[in-house]
């Protein structure tokens, strides 16, 4: 079972810590201004042994059954498409209080300008060291604000933020948005979101090529007609590959088992279509899709079930949604890409909203503070549609203000219900 580390860590580079420390040895990181440390949930994993679909790990219940769905194999034909249904929300589960987050180095106040010349890199810590080739400041050693700190991308019909948070020392999530044309000359736009898997090796090395790879294979495969639920199954098929890849070990030659790796690197993904007036969702593990229409007054939904041991609990009827989520296994994922996951199970499925609203497509860094599907109806924006970038801002400070505990990215899609009687490439609108 993959856990994080039990010995307590630096907050600002998550290096080990000795007891009574009061700065850490590795980054300076200020430790008396922590009364205890933050409480986290980075993605973790279950093992799952093969041919069982049962979670095991010391002090586990009896292993419910796995919750799996229906979903084509690999060259099936396109499946059929259900009508659209929306639940009402359900319960919320009892969340504690956040604790204050410690001061963000990435806003720290500035101090006296350097001495160095203007091209020199300045530490935005203490604002007068300058930053070594591996990335620290040499006058006070704090590990510096990475590229993928914090990134946005817009495009005509899609956006995406991510954000590293206020607790990691770096951001493990990565994605990827981008638009292609059918046969017929319609759109189709695409969000990939991955989310790396703490305790294991290169996180954000695979969720940076799952993005990459499941993207490249929906680019590939939606402009040739594929289905877009198929496309969706075979893009998340080609990124696990891309993941297994990082763990390849070329000296042990074409007979070597990839499933020998024991903390390979692996990463969850999740994925949505907006296509011809459907909505196709994707995924392995716990991020999820939200549907939130643009009148609130009509319920919004989740699409999306968790890989995870509390969904399993849950499914099971072992425990409710708030017992479940309140239990320290909650977020133990049960599903993921990677060499050492003992099987690949992608799920997919296909939706026909008959309204407008919004496609929000996000990691564990923003649902854990708005879990229920009208909670994220609330913290999307009203104008979430018109400004989908403006949108995914707001959902990733709202996820800020609540306390930052894990990277956070989230994208998010506007859908248009087709006009009355125009065609659709995958049956009638």
């Amino acid at each position: 079972m993959r856990r994080p580390p039990a010995e307590p860590t630096c907050p600002g580079c998550e290096e080990p810590l000795e007891p009574g420390d009061l700065f850490c040895g590795a980054c300076g990181y200020d430790l008396s201004a922590l009364a205890q440390p933050p409480v986290d949930h980075p993605t973790v994993a279950i093992t799952v042994p093969p041919g069982t679909g049962a979670a095991v790990g010391p002090g586990t219940a009896p292993p419910p059954p796995a919750v799996r769905y229906d979903d084509p194999p690999r060259g099936a034909p396109a499946p059929g498409i259900d009508d659209f249904e929306l639940a009402a929300p359900g319960p919320v589960p009892a969340r504690p209080e956040a604790e204050p987050p410690p001061a963000d180095p990435r806003s720290a106040a500035p101090g006296p300008a350097p001495a160095a010349g203007p091209a020199a890199k300045v530490c935005v810590a203490c604002r007068t060291g300058r930053i070594d080739p591996d990335g620290y400041c040499e006058n006070c050693g704090h590990a510096q604000p990475r590229e993928r700190d914090h990134t946005e991308q817009e495009l005509d019909a899609v956006a995406a933020v991510s954000d590293r948070g206020l607790r990691h020392h770096r951001n493990e999530d990565a994605f990827a948005v981008s638009a292609a044309a059918l046969p017929d000359g319609s759109p189709a736009v695409v969000a990939i979101v991955c989310d790396g898997v703490s305790s294991a090796t290169r996180p954000d090395e695979a969720s940076a090529a799952a993005a990459t790879a499941a993207n490249e294979a929906l680019l590939d495969a939606l402009p040739r007609g594929t289905h877009p639920q198929q496309a969706m199954h075979e893009a998340i098929v080609a990124a696990a590959e891309s993941v297994n890849l990082l763990a390849a070990d070329p000296d042990q030659g074409p007979e070597h088992d990839p499933h020998r790796h024991t903390n390979a690197p692996a990463c969850t993904l999740v994925g949505a279509i907006v296509a011809s007036g459907l909505l196709v969702v994707g995924w392995v593990g716990d991020s999820r899709v939200y549907w939130v229409p643009d009148d609130r007054t009509a319920p919004p939904a989740r699409l999306t079930e968790d890989d995870s041991w509390a969904a399993q609990m849950v499914a099971a009827g072992l425990m409710n949604e708030a017992e479940a989520y309140a239990d320290e296994r909650a977020h133990a994922i049960t599903g993921w890409l990677g060499a050492d996951a003992y099987e690949l199970e992608p799920h997919t499925a296909s939706f026909k909203p008959d309204r407008p609203g919004v496609v929000v497509v996000c990691t564990d860094g923003l649902w854990n503070y708005a879990e229920a599907a009208h909670e994220m109806a609330l913290a999307a924006p009203a104008d979430a549609a018109a400004r989908p970038l403006h949108c995914a801002q707001v959902l990733v400070g709202h996820a800020l203000d609540g306390g930052g505990h894990d990277n956070v990215t989230v994208a998010v899609l506007p859908f248009a219900v087709p006009e009355q009687g125009a065609g659709s490439a995958y049956g009638t609108a």
